[in-house]
């Protein structure tokens, strides 16, 4: 398909790698201070003490910002898990009817999520809510990634609704699927 908001996706993705480099980064300077100390105390010197604090929660928030920035880039990639097992044998007349019918389940549910996250961080930004744990972290900041990676999902989503719809009235006999080797 041909996705007008391609780039836009792409800069998901892009958020979603920079996420996991920096999950990556952060783990390996947890390791290096970790076997300084090891190596500080065999020479017998003090430990010291080069750790991360809140690591576990930072790395959990890019977590968080790396699997939702990364929806709408796997879509168009057709990179997201499909059983087309019982789809794929139907003949592209009644297909992409069956895939507008899933197409039309997939965007309602990413839009009613998109829905509850706007509130969430509505009144997170409102209460000015922070995370529990040894940092305190503005919530708004993981809950600002999980509204930008669904709404990017969304827009994904109804591009190729709309695209599909355009090949179920002019040609549904014509239809084909951009997935046909994903099973």
């Amino acid at each position: 398909m041909n996705y007008r908001l391609r780039p836009l996706y792409h800069l998901g993705g892009y958020l979603s790698a920079t996420c996991l480099v920096l999950i990556c980064g952060l783990i390996t300077l947890q390791i290096l201070g970790r076997l300084g100390d090891i190596l500080a105390t065999a020479v017998g010197a003090g430990r010291i003490g080069l750790t991360i604090p809140g690591l576990a929660q930072i790395c959990g928030f890019l977590l968080v910002g790396a699997t939702f920035f990364g929806l709408a880039y796997t879509f168009i990639h057709h990179a997201h898990i499909r059983v087309t097992l019982l789809i794929g044998q139907l003949p592209p007349r009644y297909r992409v009817f069956v895939e507008m019918a899933c197409l039309s389940v997939a965007l309602a549910l990413c839009l009613y999520l998109a829905f509850y996250l706007y509130h969430l961080l509505a009144d997170s930004i409102a209460y000015g809510e922070t995370s529990y744990g040894l940092l305190s972290i503005p919530l708004w900041l993981p809950q600002s990634a999980m509204l930008a990676g669904t709404v990017l999902f969304c827009l994904a989503l109804g591009e190729t609704w709309w695209q599909t719809l355009a090949i179920a009235v002019r040609h549904p006999s014509r239809f084909v699927p951009d997935d046909t080797d994903q099973t």
